[in-house]
C-alpha cells in the first residue's frame, strides 16, 4: 500500500508502487494531460519516476514556475536535438536554462547565419509534432563516457570527467537524440508547444578567453503562444526603448572608445544627473544622514585590511606613485570607516549615518558593458549607518519605508522584497547570524508585503534585503538594498564606547536606493521612454513664436519663468509653427506654449502638452501655477508614501 499525500492535504492510496503520471491520472484527465513533472517530497522528478513509498507529491504543470523552467530546460535539448538533424558535425556542449529562455553552445566548423537559426527553428517544430517520447536512463561513468567518444562528442566526455564522484550519470534521450542531464523533463516533445530562437553569438568553451570560440544559440521558451506572444513583444518594446538610442536621440550621453565604460554626460542629461542628486541630498537631510566626502585614491593597504583586496582584486584599478601602490577606490565602506574612526565614539553618537556621493571605478570586461546598466566609472548615493546591534531592527524598518518613498517619487509603484541568509561561508557566530536574519524578518514583516526569502544567499559577512523595482515593461531592476556587515567595522579598528563605560564594535549597515546613478538613469530613460516627468525633465516648456514680431515677449516670458526657478527656453527659429511643434514634440518636451499676435496682445500663452492635449490660454503667473503643481507632484502614479 502506497499513500500519496496531496498539496491540499488530501490523501490517495494505491496497492502497489505508481508513477507520478498515474497518480495524475486518477486525479483526471485534464492533469494528466497537463503533467510536466512531479515533486516528490520537495525533489523535482519525471512524471515516469516511480512511487514506492509514502509520500508528499506535487504535479507540476506548465502554469507553474517549475514546469515554465522543466518546458525551458527540454526546449534546449530540442533545439540540440535539430541542431545536429541539421549539421550532424556539430558537437553539443552546455544548454542551461536562463532568465526568460535558454541557450545551448555548439563547436561547429563556422558560424551559424540568421537562415540556420530559422531552419533550426522549423526543424524543432516538426520534432515538436512527431510528439516523440522522452526517456530517462543511468549509465556508468565508464560506459557513458565510451558511448560519447565513440559518437566524437569530446565536449561531453570531458563535462563527465569534470563531475565529482563515481555514481552513475542520468541521460534523457527521445529519438536519436541523447544528451547528459539531471533532469527532470518533458514526458515528449509535444508538451513544447511555444518557442523561438533568438540569436546568436560566439562564447568560449567554459567561458575562459584562452579556449576555442563555440556557437551560443539563444531561444526562448512559453506555456502557450499567448504567453510567447506577449514576451516577444516586451522585447520589441525593450529595443525601441533601449536607453542608448533614446540618450542619442534626445542628447543625454554618450560613450566613445578613448574612455571605455565612462560616460560623457551632455547639458541634458548632467541636468536630469543634478536632479536626482539634489532630491537624495534633501531626502537625507530629511532623514538624519551626514553628507560627507571621501577621496577616489587609496593606498593599496586599506583595501588589504578591508578584505576587498582578496576578493575584489580583478576589479580593482591601481596605480604607483611615489614607490606606493593605491587603488581607485571600486566602493566606499573602508574609507566611510575611516570618518568615523576619527575621535571617540559614544554611544550617544549611534546611530550615526553617513552618506556619500561615491564616485567608483570597477573593471568590467569589454563584453559585459551595456550603456548606462553596466559601466566602469560610476556614482552611488551610498551611505553606511553605525549601530548597536539592538538598533538594527529600527534602522531597517525606517529605511524599507524610505526607499518605498524614493521609488514612488520616481513613479515605480511595486517593489519586490527579498530576504537573503547566511551563506556556507561566512564571518561571525550563528548567535549574531541569527540576531540580524531576525531583525531583517521582522523589519520586512512590518511593510505588510510579500517578500522572498534566499536562503544562502548573504554576503559573507551579514544578511541582506534587497529591493528590486518593477518598470513599466513588467521588468525587474535590482537597485536598492541594505546590508549587515559584522566584518568590516573590526577589521578596520572601529569602536565606540557603551553605556557601561567599555569599549564595543559597531555594527556596520550598507545601504543604497538609486544603486548608480548611471544606472538608475538608464532605468528611467527606458521606463518612460524619455518622456520625462516635469520634475525630471531637462527642458520643462518651450515657448514658441509664430512671426518674428513675437520674439521679444516670447523672451520676456522665458526670463520671468525661468526667475521662477523653470528650466524653460525659446525657440525663435523662422520656422512654420507647425514643424517647430513637431520638433519638440518627438523631444518630448513636456509643454509647448505657443504665441502669435492674439498671445501677445493679451499677454496670455496658448499651451499644450507633449501628448497634443490643449490647455487653453492662460497667462505667464497662471502656466507658471500649473507648472509648479506638475513639478510638486514628482513622478508619483499615486499618493504620495510618507518617509
Amino acid at each position: 500500500m502506497v499513500a500519496i499525500t496531496l498539496p491540499d492535504g488530501s490523501q490517495k492510496t494505491f496497492d502497489s508502487p505508481v508513477t507520478v503520471l498515474q497518480v495524475a491520472e486518477s486525479i483526471g484527465p485534464g492533469l494528466a494531460k497537463a503533467a510536466l513533472a512531479g515533486k516528490v517530497n520537495g525533489e523535482a522528478v519525471d512524471v515516469s519516476y516511480l512511487i514506492q513509498q509514502d509520500t508528499d507529491l506535487s504535479i507540476i504543470t506548465g502554469r507553474d514556475d517549475e514546469g515554465l523552467e522543466i518546458i525551458r530546460h527540454s526546449c534546449a535539448h530540442l533545439m540540440a536535438n535539430a541542431v545536429q538533424n541539421l549539421f550532424p558535425e556539430a558537437q553539443v556542449t552546455i544548454g542551461p536554462v536562463i532568465e526568460n529562455g535558454f541557450f545551448y553552445d555548439f563547436a561547429y566548423e563556422r558560424p551559424f547565419t540568421p537562415e540556420d537559426l530559422e531552419a533550426i527553428e522549423k526543424e524543432m517544430e516538426r520534432l515538436t509534432r512527431e510528439n516523440i517520447p522522452v526517456a530517462r536512463s543511468v549509465m556508468s561513468r565508464a560506459d557513458a563516457k565510451a558511448l560519447f567518444s565513440d559518437m566524437g562528442e569530446n565536449y561531453k566526455v570531458e563535462i563527465m570527467e569534470s563531475i565529482p564522484g563515481d555514481e552513475e550519470l542520468s541521460f534523457y534521450k527521445q529519438g536519436d537524440f541523447i544528451d547528459l542531464c539531471r533532469g527532470p523533463h518533458v514526458p515528449a516533445t509535444g508538451a513544447i508547444k511555444s518557442f523561438k530562437l533568438m540569436s546568436v553569438a560566439g562564447a568560449y568553451w567554459r567561458g575562459d578567453s584562452s579556449n576555442e570560440m563555440l556557437q551560443r544559440i539563444y531561444g526562448t521558451a512559453w506555456n502557450d503562444k499567448k504567453d510567447l506572444k506577449q514576451y516577444l513583444h516586451m522585447i520589441e518594446e525593450a529595443e525601441r526603448r533601449d536607453h542608448r538610442k533614446l540618450g542619442k536621440r534626445f542628447e543625454l550621453f554618450h560613450f566613445q572608445e578613448e574612455a571605455p565604460g565612462m560616460v560623457f554626460w551632455h547639458p541634458k542629461g548632467w541636468t536630469v544627473y543634478q536632479i536626482i542628486r539634489d532630491y537624495m541630498q534633501d531626502i537625507w537631510r530629511q532623514n538624519g544622514y551626514q553628507e560627507i566626502n571621501t577621496p577616489q585614491l587609496v593606498d593599496y593597504s586599506l583595501w588589504e585590511k578591508s578584505g576587498h583586496a582578496d576578493k575584489f582584486a580583478d576589479e580593482m584599478f591601481s596605480v604607483e606613485s611615489d614607490n606606493r601602490m593605491y587603488a581607485i577606490k571600486p566602493m566606499n565602506c573602508p574609507c566611510h570607516v575611516q570618518v568615523f574612526n576619527q575621535g571617540l565614539k559614544s554611544y550617544r553618537d549611534l546611530p550615526l549615518r553617513l552618506a556619500e556621493f561615491g564616485a567608483c571605478h570597477r573593471y568590467e570586461p569589454s563584453g559585459a558593458m551595456h550603456g548606462l546598466m553596466r559601466v566602469r566609472s560610476f556614482t552611488q548615493d551610498d551611505a553606511h549607518i553605525f549601530c548597536a546591534k539592538e538598533d538594527i531592527q529600527s534602522e531597517v524598518s525606517e529605511f524599507i519605508q524610505l526607499v518605498n518613498k524614493v521609488y514612488n517619487d520616481f513613479g515605480f509603484e511595486e517593489v519586490l522584497l527579498k530576504l537573503s541568509t547566511r551563506p556556507e561561508k561566512r564571518v561571525g557566530s550563528d548567535e549574531i547570524w541569527d540576531e540580524a536574519e531576525k531583525a531583517l524578518e521582522v523589519a520586512l514583516n512590518e511593510t505588510g508585503k510579500p517578500w522572498d526569502l534566499q536562503p544562502g544567499e548573504g554576503a559573507f559577512y551579514g544578511p541582506k534585503i534587497e529591493f528590486t523595482l518593477k518598470d513599466c515593461m513588467g521588468r525587474q531592476m535590482q537597485c536598492g538594498t541594505i546590508q549587515v556587515d559584522f566584518s568590516m567595522p573590526g577589521r578596520l579598528g572601529a569602536e565606540y564606547v557603551t553605556e557601561n563605560n567599555t569599549k564595543a564594535t559597531p555594527v556596520m549597515l550598507h545601504r543604497a536606493i538609486f544603486g548608480s546613478f548611471e544606472r538608475f538613469i538608464g532605468i528611467l530613460i527606458e521606463h518612460y521612454e524619455g518622456a520625462f516627468p516635469s520634475w525630471l525633465a531637462p527642458e520643462q516648456a518651450v515657448i514658441l513664436n509664430i512671426t518674428d514680431k513675437q520674439a521679444d515677449y516670447c523672451e520676456k516670458v522665458v526670463k520671468s519663468l525661468q526667475n521662477k526657478g523653470f528650466r524653460v527656453k525659446a525657440d525663435l527659429r523662422n520656422e512654420k509653427i507647425g514643424f517647430k511643434i513637431r520638433e519638440h514634440t518627438l523631444q518630448k518636451i513636456p509643454y509647448l506654449l505657443v504665441v502669435g499676435d492674439k498671445e501677445v496682445e493679451a499677454g496670455s500663452l496658448a499651451v499644450r502638452d507633449r501628448t497634443g492635449n490643449d490647455l487653453g490660454v492662460m497667462t505667464a503667473d497662471e502656466f507658471a501655477i500649473l507648472l509648479q503643481q506638475d513639478v510638486d507632484h514628482l513622478g508619483r502614479v499615486s499618493d504620495p508614501v510618507e518617509a
